[in-house]
């Protein structure tokens, strides 16, 4: 966790992004690094967890990241802690919390609260439309014989 917030306050220094560091470990060794670089990519996504993920698949050549551990210097957004769920990492440790970086102007209460909330209530607006195109996209792939499930 150290190296984790070390990332972060480096990170701060460089301004390279937000106050975020994040270590993605397998049997003991950091096989994953990662910062924000929101602002220094021009990349929304590209958040410590999810740098530090992208790194440690390629470093391993696999999506799967079971057996793998995420050191974070905060807790993750919603969009990394899923990103965390599909990469399949074994245990998250973190050390700020949400209100931490809300109280910093990181703040994702809004998003969590949406997540709960019927679509036709969020703030962002969605409409559903060409569902049977889709649908057969989805009947292809079940057949596919030689698919990569993940």
């Amino acid at each position: 966790m150290e190296e984790a917030i070390k990332l972060a306050a480096e990170n701060v220094n460089k301004n390279n992004g937000g106050p975020f560091g994040a270590l993605v470990v397998k049997d003991g060794k950091i096989i994953g690094r990662g910062v924000n670089k929101v602002t220094s990519t021009n990349d929304p996504t590209a958040h410590a967890e999810i740098v530090a993920i992208r790194e440690a698949a390629k470093t391993i050549n696999s999506f799967n990241l079971d057996g793998c551990e995420i050191y974070a210097s905060c807790e993750p957004c919603p969009m990394c802690l899923g990103a965390i769920y599909w990469a399949r990492i074994d245990m998250l440790y973190y050390a700020g919390t949400q209100d931490d970086a809300a109280k910093a102007d990181f703040d994702d209460s809004v998003i969590y609260q949406e997540f709960c909330l019927p679509k036709e209530k969020r703030q962002l607006p969605s409409t559903q439309m060409m569902r049977k195109d889709a649908v057969k996209v989805f009947d292809e792939w079940i057949k596919k014989e030689n698919k990569i499930r993940y």
